[in-house]
């Protein structure tokens, strides 16, 4: 016959797997059995994470905890982000300032000074000089790093709040009978032996034994008065299954026993037993005591697989705790607890379990449920707070002195032993005030070119155009003339402004505009006459070199018998009106027809016909 491997042949006709193998029907094969997940695993029911009842909507610190496990990684991430900090304020002061201050570099120097908020008060000092608010760049650089180290701390200190903000005290006190009856939970029990076996192998379940077995105290009463119990057939094995809902504890020590028995081509063996104990308050959902685990070996100093089978039997020890939770409205809950398992007939050699296997008196597999009620003590734990608001706000004071102290210390340092850092903010505010500066006045150059033109500019005064005294272009060498704008409405014209002159080099000479415009200013006014003398035409000159050539002579003789020029008056404010102008319009415009009849005499005089002269070219 051939057995799968891991097997052997105890009969002629029947395999066995190895000690410690288990047969798994649906691939007819024997593997190891291992346990996954921790061999015991215990829970009290009573999670005492939000005693600071937070919306679970708005902070649910089981998540954050996913990813921090402790304090350390706060802190990791603060030293990493302030050593980051620093090495880029550092790696800014070596590049260059520059004197012109529109650098990027300069930009970024300059709003890391404005970040100076914690030690613009504190900084380098003569004797006898008053405190004044300065920002400098190493300040700024500091301030900023003291604020990421006291976030950080700060964000230590509130993990360190939510998650140890309270302590469990536990109170153990002499237990009475009416307390111990008040303890009214529903427990089940969950007992799976782990082999190829049935419930048809199951045999002598029903009987509860209380007491001292050794002694005469002992007594034996059927199961199901006290609960109900069942057993289940699973793909690990079956599994024997007791309830008992609110149910009263035997105050003694109480046994429960079955046996798995051989059956023809199923033999009685098991590779371990798999247990889970609950408790809970009769009606009470929510919170539920458990303890549960596998046993896959006869020693807990060793791994060594090994199959359960013979008369000597497997005793799982368990122990039930009452314990009242008085923060917790007075919940009274049993707590299950795995004392230890005495392991009965095992065999760990392929030659023990075959001959083993053959013995039809060692064909069964006797397992016994010991449960003891601890009832002479009740355990009364209650949640006592060991950080409150006057702590956690001298906590958070603490940290932000010893953030600011540690970089003023260094800020102090730094300036006293460098000299060069006492005066940076001036340096740099020297530099940007030149920028504002510039700035400002290319602004004012572009608002009075666009104004008055760019003749009131300086770099305008190589042009050949002029303006005289009534605002009108005066005509250049060449012969072409520009209008220009008025300063402001003709209303509000103001002699008061200062009018730049022209390059001596590039223009007429000033004498002779200046002779003739201090003459319009300074003739009296004809009462008499509804005209004006004086027209602006005969201040402008078009032709200087003409009269250059002229003799003085006869420049003298020829104006001997011309009339005086008419003066100009104007308001005593120094500013003049629309009536004013027409005044003296009107008065340049008799003068120019006075000049035209002396003209014409002229001409006639000369032999040259008068006619042919228009007004418009004479000057």
């Amino acid at each position: 016959m051939q057995c799968p491997t891991h097997a052997f042949i105890f009969n002629a006709t029947q395999c066995a797997c190895n000690p410690g193998y288990l047969f798994n029907s649906s691939s007819s094969s024997c593997s190891l059995f291992a346990a996954t997940g921790p061999a015991v695993e215990l829970s009290s029911g009573v999670d005492y994470d939000s005693a600071l009842s937070f919306p679970e909507a708005l902070f649910s610190f089981d998540s954050i905890k996913k990813f921090t496990q402790s304090q350390a990684v706060f802190l990791e991430a603060t030293l990493v982000l302030l050593l980051c900090w620093l090495g880029f304020c550092l790696l800014l002061r070596l590049s260059p300032l520059g004197s012109d201050g529109v650098s990027p570099w300069f930009r970024i120097r300059w709003w890391i000074s404005r970040l100076d908020i914690s030690f613009s008060t504190r900084h380098w000092l003569h004797d006898q000089k008053p405190v004044v608010k300065r920002k400098t760049e190493l300040g700024g650089a500091f301030s900023i790093a003291s604020w990421i180290l006291f976030i950080g701390l700060f964000a230590a200190l509130l993990y360190q709040t939510i998650s140890k903000r309270s302590v469990e005290v536990h109170n153990v006190r002499a237990a009475n009978a009416p307390d111990l009856a008040s303890f009214l939970n529903d427990l089940e029990f969950n007992i799976t032996t782990i082999s190829s076996m049935s419930c048809a192998q199951l045999r002598g379940l029903g009987t509860v034994v209380t007491g001292n077995p050794i002694l005469m105290d002992r007594r034996a009463v059927p199961l199901s008065t006290f609960a109900n119990y069942s057993c289940l057939n699973t793909t690990l094995g079956p599994t024997i299954t007791i309830q008992c809902n609110n149910c009263r504890l035997i105050r003694d020590f109480t046994y429960i026993t079955w046996q798995f028995v051989d059956l023809p081509n199923s033999p009685a063996t098991a590779v371990g037993f798999q247990f889970n104990l609950t408790a809970k308050k009769h009606g009470d959902k929510k919170r539920l005591s458990f303890v549960s685990g596998t046993l896959k070996n006869a020693s807990d100093f060793d791994d060594k697989p090994v199959t359960y089978r013979g008369v000597m039997p497997n005793i799982l020890k368990f122990n039930l705790f009452p314990r009242i939770y008085r923060n917790l409205h007075d919940l009274k809950i049993i707590q299950p607890l795995f004392h230890e398992f005495l392991p009965g007939s095992y065999y760990g050699e392929v030659s023990q379990l075959q001959s083993s296997l053959r013995s039809s008196s060692e064909g069964l597999i006797n397992t016994t449920l010991f449960i003891n009620f601890l009832s002479s003590y009740i355990v009364e734990i209650d949640s006592q707070n060991i950080l409150g608001p006057v702590s956690f706000l001298a906590d958070l004071g603490g940290l932000y002195c010893i953030s600011i102290g540690i970089f003023f210390f260094l800020l102090v340092q730094c300036e006293y032993r460098i000299k060069r850092l006492r005066h940076e903010d001036t340096v740099m505010k020297n530099i940007r005030n030149r920028r504002k500066t510039q700035e400002r006045w290319e602004r004012l150059r572009k608002y009075v070119r666009y104004t008055w033109g760019s003749c009131s500019m300086d770099d305008m005064l190589t042009e050949p155009n002029d303006v005289n005294c009534m605002g009108v272009m005066k005509k250049s060498q060449n012969g072409s003339a520009q209008r220009r704008k008025l300063p402001g409405t003709i209303d509000s014209v103001s002699f008061n402004k200062k009018t730049t002159l022209p390059n001596e080099k590039k223009t007429e000479p000033k004498h002779v505009l200046t002779q003739e415009i201090k003459s319009c200013m300074n003739e009296n006014q004809d009462e008499g006459s509804s005209y004006p003398k004086c027209k602006p035409e005969d201040l402008l000159h078009g032709n200087v070199e003409d009269r250059r050539r002229d003799d003085e002579s006869s420049i003298s003789s020829r104006h001997a018998d011309l009339p005086p020029l008419p003066s100009c008056e104007f308001g005593d404010s120094g500013e003049i009106s629309m009536n004013d102008i027409q005044k003296n319009l009107q008065k340049l415009y008799e003068y120019n027809v006075v000049l035209r009849e002396k003209l014409k005499v002229a001409l006639s005089t000369n032999h040259v016909p008068a006619d042919n002269e228009s007004p418009s070219t004479v000057r």
